[in-house]
């Protein structure tokens, strides 16, 4: 029985290490040709107020239903929700007017609907707001040769509290709440920072990753990091900051949640590797149905937190989950790790912004959900032009 046990135990090694290497199926990028949006015009904006208190959790009456059966947003709709404010650091704000090409919004939307689940979510009577689903079986990520290095080292802190994700040499993909409510700027989005998590010292030996399995409940636990390493994070300040109209017109307590998600360009190179965009596929088509994250939980000040779970239903715009996660993960980038056919190597990119706990009480029954917000083929087009400022590098999702 020990035997089998440890056999078991070492299976569940490789799944989590190795995932797609030890399966015949290899799950695919399927590139596609995606819409191009470019800026028409750009015009000052009024005085931004920093007036708002950052805000680490997200709400709405909106469940996914309400998402699925919403109006779907007409060519000239769009237009208006993906034109843009971009924040300056000092101080000024821009409005810039979009124009879109190569769009058909009937064909683009029935494909991501048709391949969602069409379940509806589970109910709990518990009224409380819950942010960890059961176990709790998020991961901190500890020793140098793993918090320094890809894809662990592409996430970030911002100065609001929030996480992000480097997606660019010098550009942070994050949640649009970290830095504007909906109404107003956040008290500290003018002098914004993104933190990178370095070592004060260096060690003359290697640190492992620390995991602790449990053979009772069959999965990983939580570890303790190494006493002999002390990191601290070394910041940059963000140059501009880009935040779409559909959330400054939405907010979080409407349709607007669709466009939950911010790009900060820094003032100067990280010199870290970065990780890729790409197209959110359908839940059904990632690998074991999964999403991964990493961020900074607010509950576990200065580590970084990894965590993976089984996608559950989506629309057009959000995916929603149950992965286990505090405030101060919101921003962090959605990825999924797949097989380039082109380049024949696997490639991790992220797909999706997470938003955040949403808590949804209708008729006195409350649901729950850990809520991502989707990179569409148009949100795709919009943040690749902000990374590379042109449209012809960023017609391939």
């Amino acid at each position: 029985m020990r035997s089998c046990s440890a056999f078991r135990w070492f299976i569940s090694l490789l799944f989590f290490f190795f995932p797609p290497c030890v399966l015949s199926y290899r799950p695919q990028w399927m590139l596609q040709r995606v819409p191009v949006v470019l800026p028409e015009s750009t015009e000052p904006g009024p005085a931004p107020h920093f007036l708002a208190q950052a805000r680490l959790n997200v709400t709405s009456p909106c469940d996914p239903y309400c998402h699925r059966v919403a109006p779907k947003p007409s060519y000239w709709d769009l237009q208006s929700l993906l034109a843009y404010e971009t924040l300056h650091s000092n101080g000024k704000l821009t409005e810039t007017a979009i124009k879109i090409y190569g769009y058909s919004p009937s064909s683009t939307r029935s494909t991501a609907y048709s391949s969602g689940s069409p379940a509806k979510s589970e109910r709990s009577h518990v009224r409380r707001k819950r942010q960890i689903f059961g176990h709790d079986g998020r991961f901190r990520i500890a020793g140098q040769d793993f918090l320094l290095k890809f894809p662990f080292a592409v996430a970030v802190k911002l100065s609001t509290g929030c996480s992000g994700t480097l997606v660019g040499d010098r550009h942070v993909l994050t949640a649009a709440h970290c830095v504007h409510d909906g109404k107003n700027y956040v008290k500290g989005a003018q002098k914004l920072r993104v933190g990178f998590l370095r070592s004060k010292q260096r060690d003359s030996q290697a640190s492992p990753l620390y995991l602790h399995f449990n053979n009772t409940k069959g999965r990983f636990g939580s570890y303790d990091p190494p006493r002999n390493e002390k990191m601290k994070f070394q910041w940059i300040r963000a140059k501009r900051t880009h935040v779409p109209k559909g959330w400054i017109k939405g907010n979080a307590n409407d349709i607007g949640m669709d466009y939950d998600y911010a790009l900060l360009e820094l003032k100067k190179p990280h010199k870290r590797r970065h990780m890729k965009l790409g197209v959110s596929p359908p839940a059904q088509r990632l690998p074991g149905h999964r999403v991964h994250f990493s961020g900074y939980d607010n509950d576990r000040p200065g580590q970084l937190v990894y965590r993976f779970c089984r996608a559950g239903e989506e629309t057009a715009d959000l995916l929603y989950q149950h992965c286990d996660a505090q405030p101060g993960a919101s921003g962090s980038g959605v990825y999924a790790r797949m097989w380039d056919g082109r380049r024949r190597r696997w490639e991790r990119k992220v797909i999706g912004v997470f938003s955040g706990h949403q808590w949804v009480e209708r008729q006195g029954a409350s649901q729950d959900f850990n809520v991502a917000v989707r990179i569409t083929p148009l949100k795709y087009a919009q943040i690749c032009y902000w990374i590379k400022g042109n449209f012809v590098d960023c017609r391939e999702g």
